[in-house]
């Protein structure tokens, strides 16, 4: 679908970059040229990533990130531009998420959520920001949020708070920003089949079909439907678009299935309907 040569020259960041979306962005973004620094708290799977990723020719660094630290992130940013001279690509994909009746919310837990997704997102954006307005030849960032930021979900407060605001700074930031060359956008994916959304979101029969039945197109999506946004966006293709974000959930968030499919999960993952 891309040239193979898409993002050659250009360096990127991914954070949560060991599993998942994060991972397959990664795969995505050296399969077409791009040096990589993979970030996460796992240093042992972003190794493993990092060796498969290497196979395609381009050079990759891993580091042990803690996003909701501020000094992390900054060496982070820093640690892309000594290795490979610059930071071209940023994408914040680092994530905390658990589902629970919001009565029984603790502050601690909400306070998790919001220092991984929305304050790691916001120090992401802006030491790569900084650095890419530095280097006065452009930049792309893309955050990952979720379709809940603007529908919100039952069971899903934290998360879907950090998102409606990460949803804001990508809109902030990137009328802030459109004119000096540095985009910012977003990716919000519905259901994507992996290994770990079939362990946490759907783990038995009945609650997958509940869920597909939320969702108009009647499958889960595939990680390279993901990553193929994430390579529109990352490259010169999308050099129009700043401040926007870019849906891939089938039509799930459209309509009152949306509803249906959150208050299904939240009642078999807390127990209520026992």
């Amino acid at each position: 679908m891309f040239k193979s040569d898409l993002l050659k020259g250009k360096s990127a960041v991914v954070t949560g970059a060991g599993t998942g979306i994060g991972k397959a962005m990664g795969l995505a973004f050296a399969q077409h040229g791009a040096n990589l620094l993979l970030a996460a708290r796992n240093l042992e799977r972003l190794d493993k990533a990092a060796e498969e990723m290497r196979s395609h020719g381009v050079r990759v660094k891993t580091l042990a990130v803690d996003v909701s630290e501020p000094k992390d992130v900054r060496a982070m940013v820093g640690a892309c531009c000594s290795q490979f001279g610059q930071i071209d690509i940023l994408v914040n994909n680092a994530a905390a998420n658990f589902i629970r009746p919001s009565k029984m919310l603790t502050p601690v837990r909400w306070k998790k959520v919001l220092d991984i997704v929305l304050n790691g997102s916001f120090y992401g954006c802006i030491e790569a920001g900084k650095a890419m307005l530095e280097q006065k030849n452009g930049g792309s960032i893309i955050n990952m949020i979720a379709t809940y930021a603007w529908t919100g979900a039952p069971g899903l407060a934290p998360s879907a708070s950090a998102k409606a605001g990460v949803l804001a700074l990508t809109r902030s930031l990137g009328v802030e920003w459109a004119s000096l060359g540095v985009r910012v956008n977003a990716i919000a994916p519905g259901f994507i089949d992996t290994p770990q959304s079939r362990e946490r979101l759907w783990p038995t029969e009945d609650i997958r079909s509940k869920m597909l039945k939320s969702v108009p197109m009647g499958r889960f999506g595939t990680l390279e439907e993901v990553t193929n946004l994430g390579l529109f966006l990352a490259s010169g293709l999308s050099a129009y678009s700043t401040g926007a974000v870019f849906t891939a959930d089938g039509g799930q968030s459209l309509g009152k299935g949306a509803l249906e499919m959150m208050e299904t999960l939240a009642v078999v993952r807390t127990g209520q309907g026992k």
